[in-house]
């Protein structure tokens, strides 16, 4: 199965295990627009942008819009830590020991803002703990945009829409895979399954849902 979301210019090919490298594809290259996206996503967007922090809307609302799907749910990515997120929304509440995030209130509309996670294995930045078979108890690590697209399970996942400029960063080639309707986890597969289990019924979740074709390695 084959279905074309659009062509961008610049392409890069991944490996058979969705290796993370940076694919920027400007506005004049996607069909994103934010009429897509919610009012009260953009208004989280804006603010955290108007105070110096990095806002890209990330996962399923990227992936869905560009399937031409209304998304569900519209979840935020930010270099601001919790508490600084806490500090710009007075209708936002903290929720989670494992993953802490924001939930920015609108009414009964929720927007779930994260904090970028970095790599659990970096001492210095150690707020996580795994068990001995390799799941993740908890993970408040933070980092980087390019480690937090790391960290997500599948490369139609890692898709960060940028309100800075309003271009996509594609970490994984997830529009490569959206185009060949491929569901690819991102790294090794055994190692993030033990990271969390759940992923392997996400996979088949999002296989259904999408019509979709889970890679073999996967």
């Amino acid at each position: 199965m084959c279905r074309k979301i659009f062509a961008p210019t610049s392409k890069n090919e991944h490996g058979s295990n969705g290796e993370v490298k940076l694919n920027i594809i400007t506005r004049q290259e996607h069909p994103i627009s934010r009429s897509h996206i919610s009012d009260n996503a953009l208004k989280v967007l804006y603010r955290l942008s108007n105070h110096g922090y990095d806002a890209f809307l990330v996962g399923g609302g990227v992936r869905d819009i560009l399937l031409g799907k209304e998304p569900k749910d519209f979840d935020i990515a930010t270099n601001a830590t919790p508490e600084q997120i806490r500090a710009l929304f007075r209708n936002c509440r903290l929720i989670g020991r494992r993953f802490r995030l924001a939930h920015i209130m609108f009414g009964r509309d929720i927007i779930e803002v994260a904090t970028f996670r970095g790599h659990h294995q970096e001492p210095e930045k150690n707020q996580s703990a795994q068990s001995k078979e390799g799941m993740l108890l908890r993970d408040n690590v933070y980092g980087t945009v390019e480690e937090d697209a790391e960290r997500r399970d599948f490369t139609i996942n890692a898709m960060y829409y940028n309100i800075a400029d309003f271009s996509i960063h594609d970490y994984a080639n997830g529009v490569q895979d959206l185009n060949a309707g491929i569901i690819r986890m991102i790294g090794d597969p055994e190692t993030r399954y033990r990271e969390d289990p759940v992923r392997m019924i996400r996979a088949i979740r999002f296989a259904a849902k999408l019509d979709m074709k889970i890679a073999d390695n996967t």
